[in-house]
């Protein structure tokens, strides 16, 4: 069955639930879907698409309920595709917490089912950023690509994309506390302090890692710092803390996309210029490319960040914190002369 063909079962599955939702509303049911506040004894009912989402998030409820992330840990966000059981936890939802920017990708046509104003996006109010020269998508004035143009359009280049990878920078985040701790209190004005003392909380440990992201980055030469990853996904990181994105096996920040054959030749031409000594690759993506490009040109291949997901709670990345304190230290060592 084609894509497309599944994706209309599951839709028709999610509307059916959404019927389902309103009739045992207007029974006098659970107040499954419901955007006007926890029962009484009850917290809210939230769901995240991430797990980095889900995490963010509960700092911000604390104890008051536990947030759900809709993929699991370990999964690639950009090629999620929601199950009907997946549909049913949305339609049940008080809200639903995205990312926006795109990083939700098909299961954004699921959402626009959902009522609009349970569904809060975490980066509202933040600009995507406009990659820099150099890096995959810049586009130089007057710039033409006759030879892509006559590409099928999902392999085309993917200049103008907005990236949604604004949570890698932990200040960005802060934007992501205060819009959910406003849903949070919208829904639930009754514990709106306590929700406000949450994201005060967690602000001060993002103020924290930032300035450990630092001190760890300042171990570094500058002519080292240079990224080259799976896919286009660490600008916002490198813009912060000072390293330029030379490169990407995937010249998109998603990984639904496909590198063509003159963007992998330039890979390996940067990468012998640069002197870059790392490919860094993420849990959940594919990572043969990286891998032969790494064989290639002899340099190494890290396969193990974490940044569309969190880790399982018994592994080395369970919590947004820690994620980000993993993925340094890693970056790092691997960068190190």
């Amino acid at each position: 069955m084609s894509r497309a063909g599944r994706r209309t079962i599951v839709m028709l599955t999610g509307l059916a639930l959404a019927g389902l939702a309103s009739w045992l509303l207007g029974c006098g049911g659970s107040s499954v879907g419901s955007v006007g506040g926890p029962s009484d004894g009850e917290g809210l009912k939230v769901v995240a698409t991430t797990s980095v989402l889900a995490d963010i998030a509960q700092q911000v409820a604390g104890d008051r309920f536990r947030i759900e992330a809709l993929i699991p840990p370990g999964t690639d966000p950009h090629s999620f595709e929601p199950t009907p059981g997946d549909l049913r936890r949305i339609v049940g939802a008080d809200l639903v917490i995205v990312n926006g920017a795109g990083l939700e990708g098909d299961l954004e046509d699921y959402l626009n089912d959902v009522d609009e104003s349970s569904i809060v996006v975490a980066s509202e109010g933040l600009t995507s950023r406009t990659p820099a020269p150099g890096e995959p998508g810049h586009v130089a004035d007057g710039e033409e690509h006759a030879e892509e143009a006559e590409e099928d359009a999902d392999e085309q280049a993917h200049e103008g994309e907005a990236d949604p990878h604004f949570w890698l920078d932990p200040v960005l985040v802060r934007t992501y506390v205060q819009n959910i701790a406003a849903a949070f209190e919208r829904a639930d004005p009754t514990h709106a302090a306590e929700y406000a003392a949450g994201a005060e909380a967690f602000d001060r440990e993002l103020t924290e890692l930032d300035a450990w992201t630092s001190e760890q980055v300042a171990a570094l030469p500058a002519e080292r710092r240079k990224l080259v990853m799976n896919h286009a996904s660490h600008g916002y990181w490198a813009d912060r803390y000072g390293f330029d994105v030379v490169g990407a096996v995937i010249p998109s920040v998603s990984t639904g996309s496909a590198p063509t054959a003159r963007d992998l030749a330039e890979l390996l031409e940067t990468i012998e210029r640069e002197g870059v000594p790392a490919i860094f690759v993420q849990t959940g993506e594919n990572p043969r490319l990286a891998s032969q490009i790494a064989a290639d040109t002899g340099i190494a291949v890290v396969d193990d960040l974490y940044t569309g997901s969190l880790s399982e709670t018994d592994g080395v990345a369970p919590s947004y914190l820690e994620m980000m304190r993993y993925n340094t230290e890693r970056i790092v060592e691997a960068l190190k002369p």
